[in-house]
């Protein structure tokens, strides 16, 4: 392989890398949003994502347009995560060892939902771009991967507004320091406990509806997706966005390497070989972890 042949499929690798990595940090982010305010580890979030995706592709196929479409699965997505915490989370608030267990079993119930409503066939979603792909820098990017980008920056701006610069940011922050002096401030934990999860049922209909054009959906399509988030979170410190989007770009970048080199079978392994090996030798991730552990 030529030199220039050898550039160029560098860089097409680290392109697709870094597009599925935006996936995953998104993913990690929606993780985040619930540890932050509640210190549970959400592992349903990415079943989350699988009805409001085939939500959005089923009102798509019957006429609605892509944002009414999207609209309605953000809604759909955030009535979900509300339920799941109003359902199971809220009663068991007072351990989050059995809280993070039970989540498991949402995220089981989630899936059998979504082959009963949507059936077991594969679909897919058009990309508001179209189908094709453009050329940069002498490599090949499918247009989504711009919709995505976009998305990424707009949805890291805004929920960095949220949380840094509103009333209901600080309140949020102060839940994660100290739920129990929070309350005694007169800020409602339950009440943000919630807010928490519909933000992430928001994201998770989001990271549904932009992974929809680039691979086929089904009713199970949110383990690997629920999965890779939460490697990127560790990668990135548990508890810090930054280090989500930070974690989702390096597991992209090195899984799409590892199917170049060694084959696609193997990038779960590279996963979760990154996963023990942050957890044994670098337990608070790349930019740290922000210590929200339960008491």
């Amino acid at each position: 392989m030529s030199e220039i042949g050898l550039g160029a499929t560098l860089l097409q690798f680290l392109a697709s890398g870094l597009v599925i990595g935006m996936i995953y940090g998104l993913a990690a982010i929606a993780y985040t949003t619930i540890f932050n305010v509640t210190g549970v580890i959400n592992f349903a979030q990415g079943d989350m994502a699988t009805i409001p995706a085939l939500t959005a592709i089923t009102l798509y196929d019957r006429g609605w347009g892509q944002g009414p479409a999207l609209l309605g699965a953000m809604a759909l997505g955030g009535a979900i995560a509300a339920g799941i915490e109003r359902v199971v989370v809220a009663p068991l608030a007072g351990s989050v060892i059995r809280t993070t267990v039970a989540t498991i079993g949402v995220g089981i119930v989630l899936q059998g939902t979504a082959v009963l409503v949507f059936g077991t066939e594969a679909r897919t979603l058009p990309s508001p771009l179209g189908g094709g792909t453009v050329a940069l820098l002498g490599i090949a990017l499918p247009l989504q991967a711009g919709v995505i980008f976009g998305a990424t920056v707009v949805l890291v701006f805004l929920l960095g507004a949220l949380f840094q610069m509103t009333y209901l940011g600080r309140a949020f922050r102060a839940c994660a320091m100290n739920p129990y002096a929070a309350g005694l401030s007169g800020i409602d934990v339950g009440a943000m406990r919630t807010l928490a999860f519909v933000l992430s049922g928001f994201v998770a209909a989001v990271i549904g509806v932009l992974v929809a054009p680039l691979t086929l959906m089904q009713y199970d399509t949110g383990i690997a997706i629920g999965i890779k988030g939460f490697v990127a979170c560790i990668i990135g410190g548990l508890g810090n966005p930054l280090g989500a989007i930070a974690g989702g770009l390096l597991l992209g970048v090195l899984e799409s390497y590892a199917t170049w080199i060694v084959g696609s079978g193997y990038k779960s392994a590279i996963s979760l070989s990154l996963l023990i090996g942050f957890l044994l030798l670098r337990p608070g991730g790349l930019l740290g972890a922000l210590e929200r552990l339960p008491r």
